[in-house]
């Protein structure tokens, strides 16, 4: 069993991506610039802004962050919005979500340029992602994909389950992995919550991807010997001996389902180092105009 460390993969990552921003810089240019848009006071929403931000620092990036009250109207966060489309300076910028009830979280990620749209969440970039034409890929999906790679993770011909449909982790993480790249041209069964028989589809997996939201949902009697195992869970659960309050949770119960794997992702460590990382690649690639020129 091979612990699949994403904590070391991203930092590699992070000193290519500086030592490529340093070298546009010493050239006269400017450095890519990446803003974060958060509204209200979500204490995980903070965090996952605060690591974004750092990481921005690490690549050699310029980053704002424009923080705004939860009673923020729609039309204000819509305007912000038009002028950072607008702002050639800014390179990429994402809305950290959820947003309070009142605002429409799909109207404002359509009102995002999708040339910026570093998140890989806009319709436009759903959709290219989806037919195989170069797009910003959702982070979580695309990390998970650069953590197969440097790995060597043979993708080709296996059955992967991706337990989860969302449109941020499970429809991107599984139309990946069908498309013929590498990795890539598996045979994929997604599950979900009204899925019959999910222990037995996945005992039949080569590569389980979980990205559920249940916490130690993945047990041993459901994993297959020699199975790898990628954890996209992340939940906060209590726990009154941390010193935070709560320990942070997988999808996957890890100390019995570890011994069974050829390779597993820990949480955390694994997948959520390359969230952010992939974010950052993004940013470089929209600073290039990889995608759409």
């Amino acid at each position: 069993m091979q612990i699949i460390d994403g904590k070391k993969i991203a930092a590699e990552i992070k000193a290519e991506i500086r030592a490529e921003v340093e070298n546009l810089a010493a050239a006269g240019k400017r450095r890519p610039q990446l803003v974060a848009i958060i509204v209200g006071n979500d204490g995980a929403s903070q965090t996952y802004v605060a690591g974004k931000e750092k990481a921005c620092g690490e690549c050699g990036f310029k980053s704002q962050v424009l923080r705004f009250a939860d009673s923020v109207g729609e039309a204000e966060l819509l305007s912000v919005i038009a002028r950072l489309n607008a702002d050639e300076e800014v390179d990429g910028f994402i809305v950290q979500l959820p947003l309070p009830q009142h605002i429409s979280e799909q109207r404002v990620v359509e009102a995002i340029d999708p040339k910026k749209d570093v998140d890989g969440f806009h319709p436009t970039n759903v959709g290219r992602m989806t037919i195989g034409l170069p797009a910003y890929v959702s982070a979580t999906p695309a990390g998970i994909r650069e953590l197969l790679r440097r790995y060597r993770i043979a993708t080709s011909g296996k059955h992967c389950v991706v337990l989860g449909r969302s449109n941020i982790v499970g429809r991107p993480m599984a139309n990946l992995l069908s498309q013929k790249d590498t990795p890539g041209d598996s045979t994929v069964t997604m599950c979900h919550s009204r899925t019959r028989n999910i222990k037995d589809i996945c005992l039949t997996a080569d590569i389980i991807v979980a990205a559920l939201g249940q916490p130690e949902f993945l047990t041993a009697d459901m994993v297959p010997d020699g199975a790898v195992v990628v954890d996209v869970g992340t939940t906060r659960v209590p726990a009154a001996d941390a010193k935070r309050g709560f320990r942070l949770k997988g999808d996957v119960k890890f100390d019995e389902v570890a011994p069974k794997c050829s390779y597993i992702t820990p949480v955390p460590g694994g997948v959520g180092p390359m969230t952010i990382v992939s974010l950052m690649k993004n940013t470089l690639r929209a600073y290039k105009k990889e995608v759409y020129g």
